[in-house]
């Protein structure tokens, strides 16, 4: 099979108008499928530095799920502290919370959270693994961060942005 991308829209609900609701790219793979929602990326850029030979920036499309075994694929998926990328197995169980869930707020204000998540937003509600949840206020993409205010500022916790 080849890598192929389509756009859909969904987000497990149907309380949204269609009009509202999140933009996915979806890429297929044989073993795996890797969805991308360009609204919620952050750029933490852990795909393309855990996998750059399947998450590549200067490629067409830039998700080649099949470029790597699918269990790498998912663990490098399962990095993406903004729950952008997700991940649906061919075959076996979809991704799992983090049991217990946890929070981590950054020194820039974003509360990090994994776990079984239930987020609710002007939009409407979402089941959720990963999110990074503005804590500002500024964002345009409530309740999600979009580094639009104060979150843009550099994170104390990367050593490079100090």
């Amino acid at each position: 099979m080849t890598d192929r991308m389509t756009d859909r829209t969904s987000d497990g609900t149907s309380e949204r108008p269609p009009d509202e609701q999140p933009k996915l790219k979806e890429y297929e793979g044989e073993g795996i499928t890797v969805t991308f929602e360009p609204r919620r990326c952050l750029h933490a850029a852990e795909c393309v530095h855990g996998l750059p030979e399947v998450f590549d920036l200067s490629r067409r499309p830039w998700v080649l799920p099949d470029a790597a075994e699918a269990g790498l694929v998912a663990e490098v998926v399962r990095r993406c502290p903004s729950g952008a990328l997700q991940y649906h197995p061919a075959q076996g169980p979809a991704e799992h919370p983090d049991s217990p869930t946890t929070v981590r707020r950054t020194p820039s204000g974003q509360l990090i959270m994994r776990g079984d998540l239930l987020v609710s937003g002007g939009t409407g509600e979402r089941r959720e693994t990963r999110v990074m949840l503005c804590g500002c206020g500024a964002s345009g993409n409530q309740p999600y961060c979009d580094h639009s205010g104060p979150c843009a500022e550099p994170d104390d916790d990367v050593p490079e942005q100090r």
